[in-house]
């Protein structure tokens, strides 16, 4: 049977409206400074110009009201604009694509959003390092085990493991300044794919939209996807970050670690248990992260194997850019407030390093400064410890004498090896987790982060 609804149905399959009405700004401010340009060069005149740019701020006023009259009849965000233009002031609405094409123009509109849209992330990450910065500081008595295979280690500093992760989204926060640079370039200007034949002010249109170039090959210009592609890929590394660190807080509220305690707000209960308090959003943000990974797979196929230089496949980047921008933002909002809120259970910390032979390597390094080489001190001390968990008992509480059975290097002094925070403390190497350290860190962070925010207001400025 004939499908007579099919043609509309492609209409609907092709449109990209529902995505990118959301560039709804960026389109009307190109096209604003295009306009100007446009009449500079005197390819429109003065009067026209005068028309055409009241009628864009009136489109802008509409779509903001909530009044403006979309339609999927005409596809996208672009072409809403110019005939509904066309409809306010004739058929001088139409001289504003003159020198232009869409394929240069969404190139235009997706560098303009995500410029907005990294600061908006950036000013978010600052204040997640901030509120990091801030728990340590308070923390800075409370000492936990370091862990490796999830198994106990060594004993740290908690404010030592929080800065860790001021550490990742320091790096992360470098890595959206390098996409800032990746949307230094205008793309407008290029056409469809061979530039134009008016005599366009490039430099004009690029120091009005704030960029810092214009894009040397028109081909490249209205093809190129790296500028997402590197912004999808420093967001999935962001979302891996707080999947980390949220699975750290799922572990640490369990009633195994005991840690933690989060705020009630951000826990849940179960259906039929009363006394559950489920870490909910803690691994939501843990299934985010895969979401923005998945963007960024996803996108990485749409643009494997294009040929020069626009290609439908390529309006398939808007459902990517859009997911991602929200998703990383939320979960940056929803980390952020769950660390401000949680409390440290110090005692809690304090007990577990007392189990597992935390200071088995330090009594190794013991051996080491009596003049023992590492590895026939480290068989030693393995010997000791094996003794200790077939008998069920802790590293403290073997006499000097058995001690000195297994190497009579041992001395007295040896217990003062054997205490976990006097282990923390030895640990006095820059980066290392020594109380000294983590307060030069924090020092540190805090003068970065001065230092950082000035420089983004700058930015904005």
């Amino acid at each position: 049977m004939k499908d007579l609804l099919f043609p509309d149905f492609l209409k609907s399959f092709g449109a990209s409206l529902p995505w990118d009405r959301r560039l709804y700004k960026q389109d009307i401010l190109g096209s604003q400074v295009h306009c100007r340009m446009l009449a500079k060069q005197g390819i429109i005149s003065r009067e026209e110009e005068e028309l055409i740019l009241k009628g864009l701020g009136e489109i802008l006023r509409e779509i903001e009201s909530g009044e403006f009259p979309f339609s999927m009849e005409l596809e996208d965000i672009h072409m809403n604009i110019e005939r509904r233009l066309m409809e306010k002031i004739g058929d001088v609405g139409g001289k504003l694509h003159t020198a232009r094409s869409r394929n240069d123009q969404v190139a235009l509109d997706e560098r303009l959003y995500l410029r907005e849209e990294i600061r908006l992330i950036e000013a978010q990450l600052l204040e997640l390092m901030e509120t990091l910065v801030d728990k340590a500081q308070a923390s800075l008595r409370a000492i936990m085990p370091g862990y490796t295979h999830l198994q106990r280690a060594q004993p740290v500093l908690f404010s030592h493991h929080l800065m860790a992760y001021y550490e990742m989204f320091r790096r992360d926060l470098r890595r959206m300044e390098g996409c800032m640079e990746g949307l230094s370039e205008l793309p407008l200007g290029s056409g469809a794919l061979a530039g134009v034949d008016f005599p366009i002010d490039r430099e004009f249109v690029a120091k009005e939209l704030g960029f810092k170039r214009v894009c040397r090959n028109s081909m490249d210009a209205v093809s190129d996807r790296d500028f997402l592609l590197e912004f999808l890929s420093a967001c999935s590394i962001l979302g891996i970050h707080m999947s980390r660190l949220c699975e750290e807080i799922v572990l640490w509220s369990s009633q195994e670690f005991g840690f933690i305690k989060l705020a009630d707000l951000f826990c849940t209960g179960s259906s039929i248990m009363p006394q559950k308090r489920n870490p909910d959003y803690a691994e939501l943000i843990r299934a985010k992260a895969g979401l923005m990974v998945g963007n960024l797979v996803s996108m990485l196929m749409v643009m494997k194997g294009l040929p020069l230089a626009y290609n439908k496949d390529m309006q398939e980047d808007k459902r990517p850019m859009f997911e991602t921008v929200d998703t990383v933002k939320d979960c940056l909002r929803v980390v952020t407030q769950m660390i401000r809120t949680m409390e440290v259970n110090s005692t809690r910390m304090a007990m577990a390093t007392e189990e597992g032979y935390l200071t088995a390597t330090d009594l190794a390094d013991y051996l080491v400064e009596k003049g023992r080489p590492f590895r026939k001190a480290h068989g030693v001390v393995a010997e000791i410890v094996r003794s200790c968990v077939e008998r069920g008992v802790p590293l403290r509480s073997l006499g000097l004498e058995e001690l000195k059975s297994y190497d009579e290097a041992f001395d007295e002094d040896v217990y003062l090896v054997l205490d976990p925070r006097a282990s923390i403390e030895r640990r006095a190497t820059r980066g290392g987790t020594a109380t000294s350290r983590v307060m030069e860190a924090l020092e540190e962070a805090r003068r970065e982060l001065e230092e950082l925010r000035a420089a983004l207001k700058g930015a904005e400025a």
